[in-house]
């Protein structure tokens, strides 16, 4: 098993970089860190990126998370080639483009893309945002899953995420004391389900909510409170079809001995406490 340390980067693919930018930086409120003609490398924290934008294919995307040691890369390749799952090594030019001394990419049972890092840059720079959205980090992130039960095996006996709760069939998973990092949703899709950025109160949520409304950005669900987790919420559309979320006040566990996971019904209430609905057409994308 490999222990996953912490999410690291996303890289989305799009059809209008120019627009992407436009979108993170004064709407999302990330800071443009650095840009080349088909890259551009936005974050909300210290990290060199945390979302890197890639002209080209819209589809493409890619979830990365740290190990702490360059010999959890070297296990990783070994323990995947006695399931039978192909890896790939990242030369010098590709982790130069990722900002990591090394990383291994390879793709989980339900084809999506995942790439395991080891030292991903930081840069001794505080974040400057763009807008004042009250982003602290990179929160998390959610994966279609076309088959929750053998996605699940995967994550929990390979890559050490742990079970926090359930709602129906899909799975909320943590690998540190965050509540989750990554969100498994049944669907006939692969990929990111969506993107969380944590901002610093329900005063931020609240004042983006007014915000996004006012610059017409389609809101997909929320404001709300998860049962779940706790954290308070606002999820919204961006133009790459993508869902994205602010949210404060997530749960933490510390306890690991003694948590166990919650089964969650497959109803609105478990989902939002407060008795938000979401847009399923557009929050299941």
């Amino acid at each position: 098993m490999i222990h996953l340390h912490d999410i690291c980067y996303l890289r989305l693919g799009c059809s209008d970089l120019e627009e992407m930018v436009r979108f993170a930086t004064d709407i999302l409120g990330l800071e443009l860190r650095a840009r080349t003609p088909t890259h551009a490398y936005l974050r909300g924290d210290s990290s060199a990126f945390n979302l890197c934008y890639i002209q080209g294919d819209a589809s493409y995307d890619v979830s990365a998370f740290e190990v702490r040691h360059l010999a959890d890369l070297e296990a990783l390749e070994q323990e995947l080639a006695q399931l039978g799952i192909a890896t790939h090594r990242g030369n010098s030019a590709e982790c130069e483009e990722r900002r990591v001394e090394a990383f291994v990419a390879l793709t989980d049972p339900n084809e999506n893309h995942i790439e395991l890092v080891y030292r991903p840059h930081q840069t001794g720079v505080r974040y400057f945002p763009a807008r004042d959205a009250g982003i602290t980090e990179f929160g998390h992130f959610g994966l279609h899953s076309r088959d929750i039960e053998r996605d699940l095996r995967f994550w929990t006996s390979v890559l050490s995420a742990r079970v926090s709760d359930r709602i129906g069939d899909s799975a909320l998973l943590r690998i540190d004391e965050v509540h989750h990092k990554i969100a498994l949703f049944p669907s006939e899709k692969t990929g990111i389900q969506h993107v969380n950025f944590q901002v610093a109160s329900i005063d931020d949520v609240m004042r983006s909510w007014y915000f996004l409304q006012d610059r017409g950005v389609p809101i997909v669900f929320g404001p709300g409170r998860h049962p779940t987790s706790t954290a308070m919420f606002i999820y919204f559309l961006g133009p790459d079809g993508r869902v994205y979320e602010y949210s404060s006040g997530v749960k933490r566990i510390t306890d690991e001995a003694s948590y166990t996971p919650r089964q969650f019904e497959m109803k609105p209430s478990s989902f939002c406490m407060w008795g938000a609905k979401p847009n399923v057409d557009e929050f299941g994308k």
